[in-house]
């Protein structure tokens, strides 16, 4: 086994053969943290009495672009709002799906006026936003994987966002009900290895969810991998995939070799200052689902005034 060490980026290589696995073209969205900090408390990760260190933050998410642009990716940035200390979530702002955005509408006022910066970057880059009338904090809660969303709800988004979100994206959403408060987004407690159809994988851990919705999770993925407390207890579940590569935290050990025995390629990063605010590796991150994955229109389409 090979370790290769930086700064703020590990990533391990397992000597040992493992089932092939394919990288998908992946485009994504960022926001730098310029303005983070915790002022206030909407999870229970956040403490303002804890100090942040901005220029930490902004250290070790230029890692996490950086890494993203090392294993292929697309990445495009949105210019941070004052005052939006949060924004740097970007995977909050709107779930996007085949150049359709159906956008957030957040649960706390503090976090609000983001929705608005998200829906107008995506509208003046091609896509069609179409704005929420119910609650739901994008891909927070909305896990695309397949031909389905799976919809988490308990903490943030409501089922009335679910039933909205299917109609506008016109995928099939699937209630997950999540009752732990520290895994108050689905991002934080369900891992998508594998989007592609025919071959979704996913991990997860069984303690954040209800009864009804862990038996939907046993039936759907029964070859998922199920992940430690330990290693969901610092936000391990909160990767991103392209289907062979997988961004996650390097504090996830026990979940890298899980992976790596899968198949995948773990690329582990450091978003400790990130995690103070509940926030990790997918909470960083929206995907840009084009239909040409690559390319970004370069003609602007007006947001939509009523949800279809």
């Amino acid at each position: 086994m090979t370790t290769i060490d930086t700064a703020s980026t590990v990533t391990t290589v397992s000597a040992n053969p493992a089932p092939a696995r394919t990288a998908t073209a992946t485009t994504v969205l960022l926001c730098a943290p310029e303005h983070y900090d915790v002022t206030y408390a909407i999870n229970p990760w956040m403490d303002p009495s804890v100090p942040t260190d901005t220029a930490l933050a902004l250290e070790q998410w230029r890692a996490l672009r950086d890494t993203y642009r090392s294993i292929g990716f697309v990445v495009h940035e949105i210019e941070p709002g004052p005052g939006l200390p949060d924004m740097v979530y970007a995977a909050n702002g709107a779930t996007v799906i085949d150049d359709v955005a159906y956008s957030a509408s957040f649960r706390y006022p503090e976090r609000q006026p983001e929705a608005d910066a998200y829906a107008a970057w995506l509208s003046n880059h091609g896509l069609r936003v179409v704005p929420s009338t119910h609650i739901n904090e994008g891909e927070g809660d909305f896990l695309v994987v397949g031909d389905v969303v799976l919809a988490g709800t308990g903490f943030r988004a409501s089922v009335e966002s679910h039933h909205e979100g299917s109609r506008v994206l016109n995928r099939e959403f699937v209630t997950l009900t999540l009752v732990r408060p520290e895994y108050y987004h689905l991002d934080t407690a369900i891992a998508v290895l594998d989007a592609r159809p025919g071959q979704e994988r996913i991990a997860y851990l069984p303690s954040a969810f209800d009864t009804a919705s862990l038996a939907v999770l046993r039936e759907r993925y029964p070859d998922a991998i199920i992940v430690s407390e330990q290693d969901a207890a610092v936000l391990g579940l909160n990767v991103v995939s392209d289907g062979l590569h997988v961004v996650m935290p390097v504090q996830a050990g026990d979940f890298a070799e899980q992976l790596r025995a899968s198949g995948f390629e773990p690329v582990q990063v450091n978003l400790s200052e990130l995690l103070k605010a509940g926030g990790g590796v997918k909470c960083c991150t929206m995907a840009l689902r084009f239909s040409q994955p690559t390319i970004l229109s370069p003609t602007a389409v007006p947001i939509a005034t009523t949800p279809e």
